[in-house]
């Protein structure tokens, strides 16, 4: 049996557990819309997700996968968040294929092909005392290596402590049965990752953040990728629940468009996901998702 062979049963359970996740999420944050009746919006309609299958764009037109983009604008609470899914696989274009090379990946200077699924999710807000998220995690594999990676993290515009500790403390709780010096590890990496040089300032307020995840155990990996993933709603919806009422105010909102500036900055600058969903030719909407509806700079 061959590498390929061996792992075929376990692309199809990530795919299919990213794609529950993703429905999870879906179903959560459309509940939020139902439940919050203040705002100018009260059509139902409002708080919908658009949902648009992507395709990996290929030279010669062959297969090469895709994924699902859906998108919700305009809400009563969320102003544009975007949960995107996707499973893509076909042969890595020279740059991609070096840039993973001089990530250290096994045998790709001589066999490019690989296989690559996971969920992104990127949520700006209405209200500026809600804070902005970020979530994915995802399953990389060629013929000489396979990793998970993932995270999430906090990026609130209008900083509140409580907030901010239980976002970190629901992470740890779910870090923690893999081992209790995962969370630290990984908020240290987040915290690094997640850094915007330029600015000389971190993006948010952190949260974790794992790449090249490959302990040699797939089963164990595998359920560590699921348990952040899992994080993610009860670490985020009561922070929502809690703020998206809050009154503001006009500098509140410059205050939040502001650091809309910044996030966009991140994505387009540093950020290693949409390096690499661009370069190797993934839906542009979808790779650019993450990018806020409004954003100001002074």
């Amino acid at each position: 049996m061959t590498d390929t062979d061996a792992f075929a049963d376990r692309k199809a359970r990530a795919s299919d557990w990213f794609r529950s996740l993703r429905d999870e999420i879906v179903a959560a944050f459309e509940g939020l819309e139902d439940s919050h009746t203040e705002g100018p919006f009260h059509d139902r309609a409002a708080g919908r997700f658009e949902v648009t299958p992507t395709k990996r764009a290929t030279e010669d037109g062959s297969d090469a996968g895709g994924g699902l983009m859906s998108v919700m604008r305009g809400g009563r609470v969320f102003e544009k968040v975007g949960v995107n899914v996707s499973t893509v696989y076909g042969t890595l274009g020279a740059a991609a294929q070096k840039a993973m090379a001089a990530r250290g990946v096994p045998g790709i200077e001589t066999d490019p092909r690989f296989w690559a699924s996971g969920i992104s999710l990127v949520a700006h807000m209405q209200n500026p005392h809600a804070p902005a998220v970020h979530m994915n995690t995802r399953m990389f594999w060629t013929p000489g290596a396979w990793w998970f990676g993932g995270g999430s993290d906090l990026n609130p515009c209008i900083e509140y402590d409580e907030d901010t500790a239980h976002f970190h403390a629901t992470q740890k709780t779910h870090l923690d049965p893999h081992g209790d010096t995962l969370y630290p590890e990984f908020k240290a990496w987040a915290d690094e990752y997640f850094f915007i040089p330029h600015r000389n300032r971190a993006r948010g307020v952190g949260g974790i953040f794992m790449d090249d995840r490959n302990s040699g155990d797939w089963e164990a990996d595998f359920a560590l990728t699921r348990d952040i993933g899992r994080a993610f709603l009860p670490a985020y919806l009561p922070l929502v629940d809690r703020r998206r009422g809050t009154p503001f105010t006009e500098a509140d909102k410059t205050t939040q468009l502001v650091h809309r500036g910044l996030y966009a900055e991140y994505n387009l600058v540093y950020d290693r996901g949409t390096k690499f969903g661009l370069a190797t030719g993934h839906d542009a909407n979808a790779v650019l998702m993450s990018l806020p509806p409004m954003a100001q700079w002074v």
